[in-house]
């Protein structure tokens, strides 16, 4: 077995069935900064985490010395004027210079398929609901995680708007090997946020109002 055929057979049994959280917060976020998302990430794996997604060198390098789990790692750019801002480009060369493996995000059944086909380690269902050609939706994108689990040969990991247990146990049912939860555990403003759209919408209920 190769080293990286070994690294992915044990990250896939470290998070088989189980919950990875992605502990990220953009600069223009109130948590920004690798101490804070390095002690988030200690909270994770406190509670039970059985990996870690973090954005930027910075606070992988935090994250990785904080806890005892596997870190996957992303570099999340906002470039005016294009949509795509998380990309797997250059698969091959992040094999052979770092020796890491590779997740690719993807929107759609055909961008996991070209995934696969480019190399990537891993698949995951990120970016749907995030370009203009996937479904735009509330919740996550079950029918997308069934799709990818009937085509593709490499671990396929659920992510995007999952808020809710039931949720993610729906996508470890659909074939995911584990879920990504973001937003719902370390992003405190969408939580809040989340409360005060279902106060205002059950008061306008009551009141009869559209």
């Amino acid at each position: 077995m190769s080293a990286q055929a070994d690294k992915l057979a044990q990250f896939v049994q470290q998070v088989r069935g189980r919950l990875i959280v992605s502990c990220q917060a953009l600069a223009h976020e109130p948590l920004h900064g690798a101490p804070i998302m390095a002690r988030m990430a200690v909270a994770a794996q406190q509670g039970g985490a059985a990996a870690i997604r973090a954005n930027r060198p910075d606070d992988v390098r935090a994250i990785a010395a904080a806890v005892d789990l596997p870190v996957i790692g992303l570099y999340k750019e906002d470039v005016p004027g294009y949509l795509v801002y998380i990309t797997a480009e250059f698969i091959a060369a992040i094999h052979t210079q770092t020796g890491c493996l590779v997740l690719a995000d993807i929107s759609t059944l055909e961008e996991g398929i070209a995934a696969e086909a480019a190399g990537a380690d891993m698949v995951s269902t990120t970016m749907s609901g995030y370009t203009d050609y996937s479904p735009q939706q509330r919740e996550p994108d079950l029918a997308l995680v069934a799709a990818l689990a009937q085509r593709l040969r490499v671990p396929l990991l659920a992510e995007g708007r999952y808020r809710l247990p039931e949720q993610v146990a729906a996508a470890l049912q659909a074939g995911a090997l584990a879920v990504v939860v973001g937003g719902a555990i370390t992003r405190p403003q969408e939580i809040t946020r989340w409360f005060v759209e279902g106060i205002a919408g059950a008061t306008r209920a009551a009141r009869g109002a559209p």
